[in-house]
Parts: structure tokens; sequence; C-alpha cells
């Protein structure tokens, strides 16, 4: 499905000089990136700034069509197992390498840690790029600064999604045209959380209010301050990450939608900004753009049935990715979120497939019915949420629970996602602790398979305790150990910027 707004096909003076390709050259310290020589006189006109910026949102196509944004935490958490095929199931039993070799051999780095690495720092480079490039287009001044605002927010995501993933990493925010600039070492998460703060403090002054006009696959302002909020969840700045959220949740315009099952309901994308704040755009007719083939693994492909009986979840599906009995069993029968799951389906004549058949190598599969896209011709992944309303609330409620404890305002946000789920209140009275929990659990129920999971249960040392409880008879046994918080720097990156040090647990 074509990526909205987001041309990846640009001049070839804009496709070179990241700072991966770069440091896998393994140039000499005197040599110098030619290719910064036609950039620096590229940026001229409105089209010019124009492809710069929609090269910066290439990578997200790399990360969220592949898809490894998603993959890397869910494969990982407590909610969603794969099916037992080459090296998928990797990330599940945590016996990736430092190169996650057995992904990359199998032609699975699409769907592993190294391609978030890459993608990241492919991002970056080209959001340096256009911040340093743009303000010297002739163009219409109001453009011009959102164009840079834009950058300044992918920047700031690319970088917080390198850091929850990797722990300590690059802070770069030059382009690369030397190789001092293009082989740095790390920065403590301190220092890349600063950056981040920054940069969406940049973005935030010149990104435009999110309305129904806004373009598709484009950031708002509240998109940015989404982020911020998000970080600042992640960097335990509680104070921040409140404010940032009730700032977003002040807009008028952005809401949650009445019945959560048309968030997900593939023909009412677009009544659906309401809620999206930010996803990965695409629409349902035409194949992406450069970054994929028709025999990539989409999401609609992995979490439908297999052998494509089931055309109500996409042209085609594989059968390769379920929920585990126990997940679907922690919901309470009365949740509307539970209807995002299926253990039954209808199969192309017609037929009621029960549960024991929806895979041979489980009779407790069950189907995630988040990703359909049953308009699709091409069979490609539907948008994909990155920050959502709901997730707003959740952020809020937490991040005030932290600071002042159980709060009248703590339940009132927590209460606002579970009364749209057809839940009761929250019970009264809960200490601190016990109504974070309450939170990080919601948390699980609303954001299940949204590539979230993970990163909730590393940030909160969960992961240990919660993992091992996560099995069924395909994987009787998962255990994590303290060094699988963070994934490893992966070895290519080592090899090429001699500059750069592995994780200490995996060293």
């Amino acid at each position: 499905m074509k990526i909205i707004a987001i041309k990846r096909t640009i001049k070839v003076v804009l496709a070179s000089a990241l700072l991966v390709s770069v440091a896998s050259c393994k140039l000499n310290e005197d040599q110098y990136v030619y290719s910064s020589i036609f950039k620096d006189n590229f940026y001229k006109t409105a089209s010019d700034a124009e492809a710069a910026i929609s090269a910066a949102y290439g990578p997200l196509g790399d990360m969220y069509g592949g898809p490894a944004a998603v993959l890397a935490s869910d494969l990982s958490a407590d909610q969603m197992y794969p099916r037992v095929v080459v090296s998928r199931n990797t990330l599940t039993l945590f016996t990736y390498d430092t190169n996650f070799t057995g992904q990359r051999t199998a032609g699975r780095q699409g769907e592993s840690p190294y391609q978030i690495w890459l993608s990241c720092y492919d991002g970056i480079e080209k959001a340096n790029w256009a911040i340093r490039g743009v303000p010297s287009a002739s163009m219409d001044a109001a453009r011009k600064q959102q164009i840079i605002g834009e950058a300044y927010f992918l920047r700031a995501f690319y970088h917080w999604t390198a850091t929850k993933n990797f722990g300590n990493v690059i802070v770069k925010t030059a382009p690369s045209d030397n190789v001092q600039l293009a082989a740095l070492p790390k920065s403590p998460m301190a220092v890349v959380y600063k950056q981040i703060y920054q940069d969406l403090d940049s973005a935030i002054a010149k990104l435009p209010v999110h309305t129904a006009g806004l373009p598709k696959g484009r950031p708002s302002k509240e998109a940015a301050l989404a982020l911020y909020a998000k970080a600042a969840l992640y960097n335990s700045d509680w104070g921040t990450a409140v404010a940032k959220a009730e700032a977003v949740l002040s807009n008028s315009f952005l809401m949650l939608m009445p019945n959560v099952l048309d968030v997900y309901d593939a023909s009412k994308e677009d009544i659906a900004r309401v809620e999206n704040i930010f996803a990965f755009e695409s629409e349902s007719t035409t194949s992406v753009t450069g970054s994929q083939s028709a025999s990539s693994q989409q999401l609609t492909g992995l979490y439908g049935p297999p052998a494509s009986n089931g055309p109500a979840y996409g042209v085609t599906t594989y059968g390769s990715c379920f929920v585990y009995q126990k997940f679907f069993d922690s919901f309470d029968p009365k949740d509307k979120r539970r209807n995002l799951l299926d253990t039954t389906y209808i199969d192309k004549k017609g037929n009621v497939v029960p549960q024991a058949s929806i895979t041979p190598v489980t009779k407790k599969g069950v189907l995630v019915k988040k990703y359909r896209d049953p308009v699709s011709i091409s069979g490609y992944t539907p948008n994909v949420p990155i920050f959502r309303v709901a997730d707003l609330y959740l952020i809020a409620a937490e991040a005030e629970a932290r600071l002042n404890g159980a709060t009248s305002k703590a339940y009132q946000y927590i209460n606002r996602v579970r009364q749209r789920a057809g839940l009761d209140d929250l019970t009264e009275g809960l200490g601190k602790d016990a109504f974070v929990d309450a939170v990080i659990q919601e948390r699980s129920w609303e954001l299940f398979c949204e590539g979230d999971r993970w990163y909730d249960l590393t940030r909160t040392d969960k992961f240990l305790t919660v993992i091992p409880l996560a099995v069924n008879e395909i994987y009787p046994v998962r255990q994590p150990q303290a060094r699988n918080k963070y994934f490893p720097i992966p070895l290519d990156e080592l090899n090429a910027n001699r500059s750069l040090e592995q994780n200490d647990p995996w060293k």
C-alpha cells in the first residue's frame, strides 16, 4: 500500500552519505565524503526541500512496512507468538546473537532489531541534511518552517526508537560530510533524551495544530507533544510526561473514537485520525514504493488465518502469528477490545473454522484482527498506529500516579479508556504501586500487537518475571536474561565504526 506523502524516489544525491553506508566503507580518517559536495548545493527550490523531507520519511517504511518496528517488540513480549519458522522465533526464545545472523540469513532482516538500527540512522542522517539544507531554499516561508519542524520531529523519533531498543546510542545532529561525523561513539541515555527534548521543542514551535486538514502521514504539533510525553515516560520524567500528555488532550479535535473497533477498520482510516495522532499511513490500492516487494511479510499476512482462507483479513494471509490463549483469557468477556481477537473465522466457502483448526501447530491459536484489510488488492499492511489518544490518556494516568499517587485525576484518565472498552471504572482506593500496575495492564489490553508491550516490560523491569509465564505447548520454556533488556549493537556496525562499543551485557 502506498505510503502517504512519502515519496521514496528522489535525486540520487540524497540517497548517499548515510551513517551506515559511510561507516560500512571503513574509510580512513583523512578521506572526505564527496557526496556532501552535491548535497550542499542541492537545497535551492521548494521541490528540493520537499524531496529532502520525503527522503527522511522513507526509513519509516523500512521499519513499519518490514515490519521490525512492530515485531521486534511483539515477538519478544507476552501477547503473541510466531509459528515456528526459520529464525522468526529467535526473538521469542531470546536466542539471537550480536548480529541477528539467523534472521538475516533467513531473509528476515526487515523483521529484526538490526533493521531498526539501520532505519534509525538512515532517517537521522536524512533529517540532518534537511535541517541543515532546507533553510537556504527559496520557497514559501510557512511551508519551509513546517518542513524543518517535520525534520526535527523525525530526528527525535528516530533517536527515541534507537534508544528504547539499544539503550545508550549515538546522538547525531550533523550530516556526515566527513568521516569524523560518520563514526561517532555512543552517548549516555540522559544525553540522548536531552537531544530528543531539544528537537521536539523545535518541532512543536514549527508544526501545525492537528486538524482534519492535516496531510496524511505528516506530524502535527500534537504528534510532537505525544512523542514528548511518551519519551518523558520512558525517561522517568513524570512531570514532563503529564504536562505534554495533557497538552495533547487539550486539542478539541482529538478524541477517543466511540467504538474501539472503528480505530482498526480499514474503511474508516480517515475518520480514525481523530484518535490516531500519528501513524504509519497507507492506502489499500497500491503497493509500497521502494521498500517492499510483493513477497514481503506484512502484518495483514502474518496475523490472518493460513492459506488465504480468510478473505476478510486480506488478499493474502499466511497464519504466521497468533495470540497466546492466556492473553486472550485475561480480557473481561465484556471488554470490547477482545473483539479485536478471533478464536474462529469464516473461510472462503462461508464455513466457520473452529479454534482447534486455525493452525496445525496448536489447538489454541488466537487470531489478531487489528490489521485486517479486506478491501486491499495488494495484501500490504494497513495503517499502523504509532501515537493514539488512548495511549496519551494512559501515559497521563501512569505519570500522574508516579508523581502524586493515585489521584482523582489519574483515575479519570485511565477510566476514560476503560469506559470506551465497556468496562467498569477501576477500583477506588488503590495504592500508588497497585494503580501503576493497573495502568501497565490496561496498556497491554489497549495497545496489544502495536509494537508497544516489550518496552513497557523492559522500562519497568517486569520482563524477567512476566515472560517466563507467557508460554504454551509450542514455546513451553521462555527464559530471558538481564542482557535482553536492550538488543545488542549489530556486530557489523561495531566492525565499521571503531568509536562504537557494544552494550556491556553483550560484550
